[in-house]
């Protein structure tokens, strides 16, 4: 069965989303000055810092959007709410700066989850599964990459595909055992690799905050900017999800790979009617 023309132009837009998802020019944007090349100036006991931190908030949001999920709400997803929220909590990252990552951070994480947890039900998700829970954390893993990284190793399908064994053995464990407080292995792991990501992107923000002339109220725009960026992120993802249990994920995969082939390739000679 082909997609239909609507879905066709759905998958395409959802594409464009999951394809460009550098929120490194946003965030550039907001600051007035580059974001992307201070990163690799920063100190690596400082990388190392935000990158423990951000295991960490992972770990702890994906407990807490667990423990909080609404199961059997049919409201549509309230995404304004949770950008007010995150910028409140930017406002206080950027009014005390590096310092507040461990509290700002945790916090921020969660109610992204929250967020992205109320778009997947909204499209369609039963949230009660263990794997569409953890498809919520997958999506903190989506567009965690700079421009340098190779496009073959960070598409969309790759980086699903390079999660979906953890996302097995987790939602497998899950399904045995239940979730509990202490986390096991197989969720650790998948909890280390999404973070290894997620920090990617959660760098790019602290180092804009860390300019001098950032202050509460840039803050609070760059943590609403980056909600909206995952936001964004969590609707395409769970648009293609949606798609591939109406058509079967090969179908849905070769139609979005042969819409990413066609966008790669050189321009042909215009068309004479054009």
């Amino acid at each position: 069965m082909e997609l239909s023309h609507e879905d066709e132009s759905t998958l395409e837009q959802a594409r464009q989303v999951l394809e460009h998802p550098s929120v490194t020019a946003r965030l550039s944007a907001v600051i007035g000055a580059p974001v992307e090349a201070g990163i690799r100036k920063l100190p690596a006991p400082v990388q190392d810092v935000i990158s423990n931190v951000a295991r960490g908030s992972v770990r702890a949001g994906l407990v807490a959007m667990i423990a909080t999920i609404d199961h059997s709400s049919d409201r549509p997803a309230n995404q304004t709410k949770y950008r007010w929220m995150t910028g409140l909590s930017g406002a206080a990252g950027g009014f005390f700066g590096l310092g507040a990552l461990p509290i700002e951070l945790p916090l921020s994480t969660l109610l992204i989850l929250r967020s992205v947890a109320e778009i997947a039900r909204a499209e369609g998700e039963d949230l009660r599964q263990a794997e569409a829970q953890l498809a919520c954390l997958e999506v903190l893993a989506l567009g965690g990459h700079s421009r340098s990284d190779d496009a073959s190793d960070t598409g969309y399908y790759a980086t699903r595909i390079g999660l979906a064994q953890s996302i097995r053995s987790a939602a497998h464990y899950i399904g045995q055992h239940g979730f509990a407080q202490r986390l096991a292995t197989p969720i650790t792991n998948l909890i280390a690799r999404v973070a290894a990501r997620f920090s990617v992107t959660i760098t790019e923000a602290m180092l804009a905050k860390a300019v001098p002339i950032v202050g509460a109220a840039s803050g609070a725009a760059i943590n609403a900017l980056l909600m909206t960026h995952f936001q964004d992120m969590a609707w395409a993802h769970f648009t293609v999800r949606k798609l591939e249990r109406k058509y079967g994920r090969p179908m849905v995969q070769r139609r979005y790979e042969a819409m990413q082939l066609y966008n790669r390739l050189p321009a042909g000679p215009s068309h004479p009617n054009a």
